[in-house]
């Protein structure tokens, strides 16, 4: 289920140190529900997802601390700034998130939030199983090796 990167999509926020924290198992695409100024402000690149998380609250998949910042034009209808946001996925999607996150003590994290091509709003969540420090020493010395590599490639010839 995961998608490459597409260059028609505009990136309003990227969790960059989720790849380095996670094991990425699987990355899957969720709506989300926004408000009219959260949209404004998204638009403009000032969100940050860093410390978010996803969870199950009644049957469904809610977005925690999740910062987009008061849009400044906005008039007196503000939004809160970390509040809870809904993400809509189908029900055969949601059941299979909170199984996983029951069972196998996997966690939601958001890889980044999105304009599609159509202009709506998307979350790409990513199935995370947390590293221990010496995975992700071990990943350090193997992208170290790989650049290397490719130098002493680039030297030769």
């Amino acid at each position: 289920m995961a998608k490459k990167s597409n260059p028609e999509r505009k990136i309003a926020a990227q969790n960059r140190k989720a790849r380095h924290n996670y094991f990425i198992d699987e990355v899957l695409e969720a709506g989300i529900m926004l408000a009219g100024t959260e949209v404004k402000s998204l638009r403009q690149g000032k969100a940050s997802i860093g410390d978010a998380y996803a969870s199950d609250k009644a049957g469904e998949i809610w977005l925690y601390n999740m910062n987009i910042p008061e849009y400044d034009s906005g008039g007196y209808s503000h939004h809160e700034e970390k509040r809870a946001r809904k993400l809509l996925l189908k029900k055969r999607e949601i059941n299979k998130l909170i199984g996983a996150v029951q069972r196998e003590g996997i966690t939601l994290v958001p890889l980044s939030v999105y304009f599609n091509p159509r202009g709506i709003a998307k979350v790409e969540l990513g199935l995370a199983r947390g590293k221990k420090q010496y995975d992700k020493r071990e990943t350090e010395k193997r992208r170290e090796w790989s650049k290397q590599q490719q130098r002493l490639l680039r030297e030769r010839g």
